[in-house]
């Protein structure tokens, strides 16, 4: 009997997967290192430091239980791109996995919060982003798988340890898992300077609902779909007649608000 041939999208589907199981990134510097060799979820397979850099990390790599390898500070044997400020410290592992998108989402206590990030690409932005993402209690940044910053050594370096503690998943398709967000009872308000809303006031005026904030790439901004996705359009207020922020700005400014409108909602 001839078995049936998968179909193409069934094999590639496969493929994708063994790939993904089989990724490894390298993070690098000391802050990146500590925290990746702290996080017990972090699958560590090798270790590199110079001796200054061992010290410094003091019993880290013991208590995550890999013996490093020391290193000759002017020969450092790890793949990174040219100008990397490792200071001494590499650690190769495989990429977090956060489980479930919904129970991310839905599990925590007060009103929900979540960033959403339309096509951005910079690392040092995505990095800062999750940090203020980490400060301000986001329960995760979400981003599309394609055309946005993967989980590199420089986005975790700009992250400054808040890449293996503050969710950052990406998604097949940003516009459908805004459409799960909504049913799961998310307002979503998308960043656009020509708004004339207020974004405080936005979210405000969700109550206790849960609220995603959508901020596009510098220059193109939100893309139609993702505009008519959203719930409503808002803005940051600037004190003078044209104000612009980077989008790493835009976000910790937008988490802020929205953090403490949520709060004052609450009072």
């Amino acid at each position: 009997m001839q078995v049936a041939e998968k179909p193409k999208w069934v094999i590639e589907k496969e493929r994708a997967r063994r790939e993904e199981a089989q990724a490894t990134l390298w993070l690098f510097g000391l802050h990146a290192v500590r925290d990746a060799l702290l996080n017990p979820a972090r699958q560590k397979l090798r270790l590199v430091l110079t001796k200054n850099a061992a010290d410094r990390l003091g019993d880290a790599p013991e208590r995550a239980g890999i013996a490093p390898e020391i290193a000759d500070p002017r020969r450092f044997p790890v793949p990174l791109d040219p100008g990397s400020v490792h200071q001494g410290a590499a650690v190769e592992v495989r990429p977090l996995d956060w489980g479930e998108l919904e129970a991310l989402c839905t599990t925590g206590e007060g009103p929900g919060l979540v960033v959403l990030l339309d096509r951005v690409t910079d690392p040092h932005n995505v990095g800062a982003i999750l940090r203020s993402a980490e400060v301000f209690g986001a329960r995760a940044v979400i981003a599309p798988a394609r055309h946005s910053a993967p989980e590199t050594g420089a986005l975790a370096k700009t992250a400054s340890g808040a890449l293996e503690r503050q969710p950052y998943c990406r998604v097949t398709n940003l516009s459908r898992t805004m459409e799960r967000l909504k049913d799961m009872g998310f307002v979503l308000f998308g960043l656009a300077g020509e708004s004339e809303v207020d974004l405080a006031d936005a979210v405000a005026g969700a109550a206790d609902r849960p609220v995603g904030l959508v901020l596009g790439a510098e220059g193109p901004g939100l893309r139609d779909k993702t505009r008519d996705t959203c719930d409503a359009l808002v803005r940051i207020p600037a004190a003078g007649g044209f104000g612009s922020l980077n989008v790493s700005n835009a976000a910790a400014v937008a988490l802020y608000a929205a953090r403490m409108a949520q709060e004052g909602g609450r009072g």
